[in-house]
């Protein structure tokens, strides 16, 4: 019996409406702008073209050609074994971060080399800092606890032109600090980013991973099979999500001053009560909980400021004299 074709959408409405990877991929059209996807990319059994995504070096070339494709990024690659992000989601959280930043704005998206953000747990990758860049000119300082990741990042930068004195990076030697010893005295950032390990420990982390794709296979699997790579410290970290999240809100109360918008992604639901609860106990205030739509995963961002709407738009115009 003949399996019937699968009858995609022509857009991916979920996404942000501003993100690029709203229709589905045009595999032709990327290894024009990257031929070294052609040997990943073959006819699925709906007559489709596509890649393996449970193949690891197919889905880090795809990102390649996204990368290259639409952002003009000419060298980008990362570590074996690290987290090899998947691009459409991580260009929504840019995208939802610039509507915030248009809150404090007069309902305008800033754009420019001032508007400062702090990219926490930037990783090999450096993927928010290439694509808040490209779309819209803000500046970077990424950090990260791990050497050989800023080292790739290092090289990323160096390797694209355009992102030369764009994106600085920082190594934090402390691994339970966030904010102290990366935010320089008298330094402002108009928004702080990060996405936190999601699971609390490495077996929970490989429970997940199975479950994934034995979801997206429909059959059983056994073996964890971590198709976009990542190190203990990108996937987990004691207390998991929550507590990760709590500590950051804590120490964040002690830079208020230093940034418009503290915000992270909240993989979680069920994480939120106990997030919020942090929040009124660090007097934030303002709090916004952003919804993000990403294929089958449902995802949020949890955005808090010790500013006013008032004192918000005051701190930008003040920032953008400078």
């Amino acid at each position: 019996m003949t399996e019937l074709k699968k009858e995609h959408p022509k857009e991916k409405s979920e996404l942000h409406p501003r993100n690029k990877h709203r229709q589905r991929y045009d595999f032709k059209q990327l290894i024009q702008s990257c031929p070294e996807l052609a040997p990943f990319v073959s006819e699925n059994k709906w007559q489709d073209l596509s890649i393996d995504f449970f193949n690891p070096e197919a889905v880090k070339m795809l990102n390649k050609a996204l990368l290259k494709h639409f952002y003009n990024i000419t060298y980008w690659d990362i570590p074996s074994g690290y987290l090899c992000p998947p691009i459409p989601g991580r260009a929504d959280y840019i995208h939802y971060i610039a509507d915030l930043l248009s809150t404090g704005n007069n309902g305008i998206i800033p754009t420019g080399n001032k508007i400062k953000c702090l990219d926490i747990g930037t990783g090999a990758n450096c993927i928010y800092p290439i694509i808040g860049n490209s779309e819209y000119g803000w500046t970077f300082v990424g950090s990260d606890t791990d050497s050989v990741a800023l080292q790739q990042a290092d090289r990323i930068i160096a390797k694209n032109p355009k992102l030369n004195n764009k994106i600085e990076l920082r190594l934090q030697r402390h691994s339970r600090d966030f904010f102290k010893g990366i935010i320089q005295h008298g330094e402002h950032f108009n928004v702080t980013l990060c996405n936190p390990p999601f699971h609390a420990s490495l077996a929970e982390a490989q429970a997940g991973s199975i479950r994934k794709v034995s979801n997206l296979k429909h059959q059983k699997i056994t073996k964890p099979v971590l198709n976009f790579g990542g190190q203990n410290n990108e996937l987990w970290c004691t207390g998991g999500e929550v507590k990760f999240l709590r500590d950051m809100i804590f120490q964040s109360r002690q830079f208020a001053e230093s940034c418009a918008w503290f915000t992270s992604l909240v993989s979680k639901e069920s994480n939120l009560p106990q997030i919020y609860k942090t929040l009124q106990q660090t007097e934030a205030l303002q709090v916004k909980t952003i919804p993000m739509g990403q294929g089958h995963k449902n995802s949020r961002i949890i955005a808090w400021s010790f500013y006013t709407p008032e004192e918000q738009e005051k701190w930008v115009s003040n920032r953008s004299e400078i």
